[in-house]
């Protein structure tokens, strides 16, 4: 009995200490896992400040793209373009009949008395009527301030006479970005009137960088991207996560074995021109611009033909005309006038007459060396018509 009474004690002994043991045991892994939990939290909470200060703006942007285009909508408008045509009818007789198209652009600035609104060309070209949809609905008569059908950019503006006040307080000036900044796989935000429906937002990436591109027989250097261009959408914005224009939307490829495919003018590429469709002034005729050389169009059929680049082939170069002094020989092709692209002779004059004789500038040639053609800028000073 007394060894009976001796066993149980001791087991009573022997589960105080175990039981003891084990609390401690507990106690001990429970304040290390806590205080290792507290440090893989600070150490998340650290990563994430330093993420925050590298690019929280830009990733908050990109996964917001409503405030990016509730912020930038107020800049870009609708254009309905009217134009008018000849046509034949069954019996042969001809007659004029009007034609409407849609499009889009952006405010890119304003003076005192215009507002001034950037589109590509073939949205405009030969338009007897541009009308102006803004943001707000309100509409307006636009007039042709210039264009450039090589390059495909026109400038149209609106008189403050003809807006609200409330339009005005409105409407905003789109910020400008840098296309040479743009890399494959950022976000793009196309922005346009689809269908001439109205203003729609379509979403995508910058697919490809300096993509060629033939469009009705000429090469343009594009930005290619996934987002949606349709017809429309031409002349409107294509923005980055800053809602900065770094393209214009031009075209989108159509055909049954493709998909995704929609191009962009970049924006930097596009400047300086759209600057001096914005500043120039008519010039009188005894006062334009006078180059001193005889020409004749380098037509796509000739340039594939012979390889020559499209533009103007310089025939003739009169003795101490401008030209002369300036470098030009016979045999080289005007590709551009003071960065202009230039690709017929009704190119060539159009950008003369708004040039001051006297007046320093740029002619932009391809000459042939070697069998090869190759591209050099000559510093001119025009002469005045004679």
């Amino acid at each position: 009995m007394k060894k009976v009474i001796k066993f149980i004690v001791l087991a009573i002994i022997v589960g105080i200490l175990a039981s003891a043991s084990f609390q401690v045991y507990q106690y001990i892994v429970s304040n290390y896992n806590k205080e290792s939990d507290e440090d893989y939290l600070d150490k998340e909470d650290n990563d994430d400040a330093e993420d925050s200060l590298i690019d929280t703006s830009d990733k908050t942007i990109e996964n917001n793209v409503s405030v990016i285009v509730d912020n930038v909508m107020p800049s870009i408008v609708a254009i309905n373009a009217t134009v008018e045509e000849n046509v034949r009818d069954f019996f042969g007789r001809e007659y004029s009949r009007e034609s409407e198209g849609s499009g889009s652009g952006f405010i890119i600035g304003q003076n005192n008395e215009e507002l001034l609104i950037v589109t590509n060309n073939h949205v405009i070209q030969d338009a007897s009527n541009i009308e102006i949809v803004f943001n707000d609905g309100a509409k307006a008569k636009a007039s042709l301030r210039g264009s450039n059908a090589v390059a495909d950019i026109a400038v149209v503006c609106v008189s403050f006479d003809d807006l609200s006040e409330e339009t005005r307080n409105h409407i905003k000036i789109a910020t400008i970005g840098n296309s040479n900044n743009v890399q494959l796989g950022d976000l793009a935000i196309a922005i346009g009137n689809a269908l001439g429906y109205g203003q729609s937002v379509t979403v995508g990436y910058v697919s490809a960088i300096n993509r060629e591109v033939e469009i009705e027989g000429r090469t343009m250097e594009l930005m290619q991207t996934d987002a949606a261009i349709n017809p429309g959408n031409s002349g409107g914005a294509l923005l980055n996560t800053r809602g900065e224009v770094i393209g214009i939307n031009t075209v989108k490829l159509i055909s049954t074995e493709v998909e995704g495919i929609g191009y962009a003018i970049p924006i930097s590429e596009v400047l300086e021109l759209i600057t001096t469709l914005i500043n120039r002034e008519e010039i009188e005729e005894s006062n334009r611009a006078y180059l001193g050389i005889q020409t004749q169009d380098v037509t796509k059929m000739y340039s594939q033909g012979f390889n020559m680049p499209i533009g103007v082939f310089v025939a003739k170069v009169e003795k101490g005309s401008a030209a002369d002094k300036a470098g030009l020989k016979v045999g080289d092709i005007i590709t551009a006038v003071n960065s202009i692209p230039v690709e017929s002779q009704i190119d060539l004059l159009e950008i003369l007459n708004y040039i001051e004789a006297k007046t320093e500038g740029t002619i932009t040639v391809s000459s042939l060396e070697s069998g090869e053609y190759v591209e050099r800028t000559l510093d001119i000073v025009f002469d005045g018509r004679k």
